[in-house]
């Protein structure tokens, strides 16, 4: 369903659904550049953090600890699965879902980025 367009609130622009269920503010993302080294956790690769990192450039794994990208705050803690490759306006993006909880989230493929891995996903979700 497409969000409308109405009326300004505290100087951002306010979005209805035609139903009015749910009133969503159109406000900047709450990221916080964290650069961090880590030991991936399903391959055991190290990876060198750069402040955007969040999946492991060998496996592209991830693992569930942000609400807002950075900000360390989620509880759940479980390994995020690269489910799904998809190709947008000449980038690649891995979705991730949760094994734990299921949520999904979505990261541009990165240069240092395994490409090999990036083709066995797209190969596992085409079957």
């Amino acid at each position: 369903m497409r969000a409308k367009r109405s009326k300004l609130v505290s100087g951002l622009p306010r979005f209805a659904r035609k139903d009015n269920t749910k009133i969503m503010t159109n406000q900047p993302k709450k990221f916080q550049r964290k650069v961090e080294d880590f030991v991936c956790e399903k391959c055991g690769v190290k990876n060198v953090g750069n402040g955007f990192t969040n999946h492991c450039f060998n496996c592209l794994w991830s693992k569930h600890v942000d609400i807002n990208p950075g900000d360390r705050a989620e509880s759940c803690g479980g390994m995020m699965e690269p489910v799904k490759i998809d190709f947008e306006k000449g980038k690649y993006f891995i979705n991730h879902k949760c094994v734990k909880c299921g949520f999904q989230k979505r990261k541009s493929v990165e240069k240092e980025d395994n490409f090999d891995a990036v083709v066995a996903i797209v190969e596992k979700s085409a079957k």
